[in-house]
């Protein structure tokens, strides 16, 4: 009986541990975790924070996988996170509209990621001037990212400088695989070929990055549908340049998208990922996993082959 009772000490033992190490994307320690605390605003910057971050902080994101960030509206328990965290990171770039409000709630610490980027304008609509907030859709901008993340995490924990350093340094040779790859695998592509037609203009970034021409129905995410003229519009460049495939996000509705296929005859080349992660599960647990998901899925369809 002893030695059972030493067994089942022990197992609860490791288990609080387990607890206690527990770092996540979006997920909370236990209760006994004393990490610092680093809040992001949306998932795709709590996997790239995490990777910075190795086990030395614990990293949580406000908004959940799925979840659309621009008109994103904070609860309570939002304010509660934030009054907890030892540092708040957001996008920047006009991307959380509702974030000046949120951090007024909040004495911790903020960071802007996007700082040091290099911003592409917006060029139509009421956002018209403004940058383009999807900075992160450029593998090259987030490098930059991790950069800053280094600077404020080594802030946070000044003895674990060098580890976020060399984390940092690991995940940016990753970004780098991953542009490679990407560009390698467009760069085939034939001239007509080479337009990215979506939903929403969130791929100036990587357009630029791989010679891609970007059209779209609308700028930015908004609570209305879209328009009349810009679906006139969308289905005149698809008509013009041939264009053989059509893709929507999958944090908004495609039902715009499928009038653009129904009247050129442009396939739907499939959903792809910008705001958000999916779930463990999913096909983009992870921010390289969304930039390789949508790479093959662009041009698996725009080459009419299968992923």
């Amino acid at each position: 009986m002893a030695n059972l009772r030493k067994t089942v000490c022990a197992l609860a033992a490791s288990a609080l541990a387990l607890t206690a190490c527990g770092a996540g994307n979006g997920t909370s320690g236990g209760t006994d975790d004393k990490r610092p605390v680093v809040l992001t605003t949306f998932t795709v910057l709590a996997d790239i924070a995490a990777n910075v971050a190795g086990d030395k902080l614990r990293v949580e994101s406000i908004t959940k996988p799925g979840a659309e960030i621009h008109g994103y509206e904070p609860t309570p328990d939002d304010i509660k996170k934030a009054a907890k965290a030892d540092l708040i990171l957001d996008n920047g770039l006009n991307l959380e509209a509702w974030f000046a409000r949120f951090v007024s709630e909040s004495d911790a610490p903020h960071k802007v990621v996007s700082e040091g980027v290099q911003p592409i304008a917006i060029g139509e609509d009421a956002y018209q001037g403004k940058p383009n907030p999807h900075a992160w859709m450029s593998p090259k901008n987030v490098g930059i990212y991790v950069d800053n993340m280094v600077k404020a995490f080594s802030e946070v924990s000044s003895g674990d400088a060098a580890v976020f350093k060399a984390n940092g340094d690991a995940y940016k040779a990753k970004l780098q695989a991953v542009q490679d790859e990407m560009t390698g695998a467009l760069s085939g592509l034939p001239q007509n070929e080479r337009a990215l037609v979506t939903c929403e203009g969130a791929f100036s970034y990587l357009a630029r990055d791989t010679g891609l021409t970007e059209q779209y129905i609308w700028a930015v995410n908004a609570e209305q549908q879209a328009t009349p003229q810009q679906i006139t519009r969308a289905i005149g460049f698809v008509k013009e340049n041939k264009v053989p495939a059509v893709f929507c996000e999958s944090t908004v509705s495609d039902a715009p998208m499928r009038q653009v296929v129904s009247a050129t005859g442009a396939a739907f080349g499939g959903v792809l990922y910008v705001d958000s992660l999916s779930g463990p599960e999913g096909p983009v647990p992870t921010y390289l996993d969304l930039i390789r998901h949508d790479s093959k899925t662009i041009v698996a369809a725009l080459t009419g082959a299968k992923p």
